[in-house]
């Protein structure tokens, strides 16, 4: 690469760290960049990035993404605000969504445990989910981590921390391979690992 500018270069780096985009598809993509976005096409995506990062906030109730301080989900009043469906990610959570059967809140961890990688519970997004189960304000929690060594041991370690509390605790079963993701199932997969989920 040490023949393009040094702009062009700086542009494929960027685009390299974005998730399975290796150098060769990072050039493809800052060539066509280069070459093919007119200035209001580039105006838009630096636009759309900086927006990104100044608009978009952390829920501080459930851990899911918003623009305000509380998202869409919890300020609902017609979801059961006393079910939590527990997730890995923002992105299991729009899985959920799309499949329209679930009507209770979420609550994101943002991570599994995992001590390869370094992660740790301390990690998480847990606290505000334990205050809520302290408060009396939860009647079940649906333990909803993906069917991995990781998200098994998190299951297990929240599981383990409620289970002395006086609230139902379940977990998504049927239909999820092991070592499978959740953003990746169809969401007939979805409805029917809710379905079944059954008593941790």
């Amino acid at each position: 690469m040490n023949n393009y500018p040094k702009a062009l270069e700086d542009l494929i780096e960027c685009f390299s760290k974005l998730p399975s985009v290796g150098k060769k598809t990072a050039e493809r993509y800052a060539l066509y960049a280069l070459f093919s976005f007119d200035e209001s096409d580039i105006i838009d995506f630096k636009n759309a990035l900086d927006s990104v990062k100044t608009d978009i906030h952390i829920c501080s109730s459930c851990g899911n993404i918003t623009e305000s301080n509380i998202c869409n989900i919890c300020q609902n009043k017609e979801r059961n605000h006393r079910q939590i469906l527990v997730l890995e990610s923002v992105k299991d959570l729009i899985t959920f969504e799309k499949v329209n059967e679930y009507k209770g809140i979420y609550h994101i961890l943002n991570g599994a445990i995992s001590f390869s990688k370094g992660i740790g519970i301390d990690d998480l997004n847990i606290d505000s989910l334990t205050k809520k189960v302290k408060d009396g304000l939860v009647d079940e929690i649906i333990l909803a981590t993906n069917a991995t060594l990781e998200g098994e041991t998190t299951a297990r370690y929240l599981y383990e921390l409620y289970r002395d509390y006086n609230i139902k605790i379940t977990r998504i079963a049927h239909g999820l391979p092991v070592g499978g993701d959740l953003s990746y199932a169809d969401e007939m997969t979805i409805l029917k690992a809710f379905e079944g989920r059954r008593e941790y």
